[in-house]
C-alpha cells in the first residue's frame, strides 16, 4: 500500500485551521470550516467518550481546550457536545460530525491518541469504534498513531485505509512518563513494517535522523510536525513530502 497522491497536493492543517484570535479552537468545526474553505487538508484527533463514541479532541482532559475539567473518558457524547470550547463557543464534534461536515471535501489525516498510556497494547475500543464510523466514508483519509500497537489494529481493521506512525526523537525531557526501555524502542521506528505502514509523520525538528533516512530511502513517505514558521517550512520540505502546520498559513 502507498499513500496516495491526494496526501501530498495540499498542507495538512494541525487539529484543523485554528485560530484563537478569530474564535476558531482546535478540532473544532469552526477550524474545519476555515480549512474547507482554504483548500488545507486536515489533521485531527481522536479520543473516545464514556458511551463509546470517537470525538475530534486532542488532549485527555478538558481543561486547556474547553469549558470544563477532567478527562474527556469520563463524559459522555452528549456531554463533551454540549461543552463550549474556549475561545470558539462551539462543543467538541464527533467523528461522525466532522466527517458529515467535509463530505470528502478535502483529505483527513486522523491521529488515534493512545489510549494505553505507556504506548502498550491495551489500545481500548477507540480503534473498533472509530473504524465502525469511517468503514462507511468515502472521502479520502489516512489514518496514524504514536502507539505501534494502535496501528497494528487498524490495519486489522481497516486493511485497505493508508496508515502510518507517528514519530519523534523521544527524549525524556518530552516523555517523561515512559519508561526508557520503551522511549529507545519507539525512537529507532522497528514497527514500521509490523504494522504494514506506508507513511510516518515525524517530529519536524528530527527529520535528519537516521531512523528517518532509512525509512525514505526505503519508499516510505515522509510526513512531519508540527511546523510554525514559512522558513520551518522550507526546511522541512527539504525532507518531508507533506507537512503539518499551525500559526501561520502554509
Amino acid at each position: 500500500m502507498t499513500l496516495p497522491a491526494v496526501f501530498f497536493d495540499r498542507p495538512f492543517a494541525h487539529r484543523a485551521l485554528h485560530d484563537t484570535a478569530m474564535g476558531r479552537a482546535e478540532n473544532s468545526t469552526k477550524s474545519i470550516a476555515a480549512a474547507v474553505v482554504a483548500g488545507y487538508a486536515i489533521e485531527i484527533d481522536l479520543q473516545l467518550s464514556s458511551d463509546g463514541v470517537p470525538m475530534v479532541f486532542h488532549d485527555y482532559d478538558l481543561g486547556r481546550l474547553a469549558d470544563a475539567t477532567g478527562p474527556v473518558a469520563q463524559r459522555t457524547a452528549a456531554d463533551l457536545g454540549a461543552i463550549p470550547l474556549l475561545h470558539d463557543g462551539g462543543g467538541i464534534p464527533t467523528l461522525a460530525q466532522v466527517l458529515d461536515q467535509v463530505t470528502g471535501q478535502v483529505p483527513l489525516l486522523i491521529e488515534f491518541k493512545d489510549q494505553d498510556g505507556q504506548m502498550g497494547p491495551n489500545v481500548g475500543p477507540l480503534g473498533v469504534a472509530a473504524a465502525q464510523v469511517l468503514l462507511d466514508y468515502t472521502g479520502p483519509f489516512a489514518v496514524m498513531s504514536f502507539n505501534p500497537h494502535a496501528v497494528d489494529e487498524l490495519q486489522r481493521l481497516l486493511p485497505d485505509t493508508p496508515r502510518g506512525i507517528v514519530t519523534d526523537p523521544y527524549s525524556a525531557d518530552d516523555w517523561p512518563t515512559l519508561p526508557a526501555q520503551v522511549r529507545d524502542h519507539l525512537r529507532g521506528i522497528p514497527d514500521y513494517g509490523r504494522t504494514r505502514s506506508c507513511f510516518i509523520s515525524h517530529n519536524q525538528a528530527d527529520l535528519e535522523s537516521a531512523p528517518v533516512a532509512t525509512l525514505k530511502s526505503a519508499g516510505a513517505a515522509i510526513l512531519c510536525w508540527t511546523v510554525k514558521s514559512a522558513n520551518a517550512e522550507a526546511r522541512a520540505r527539504k525532507i518531508a513530502d507533506n507537512i503539518t502546520f499551525e500559526g501561520y498559513l502554509a
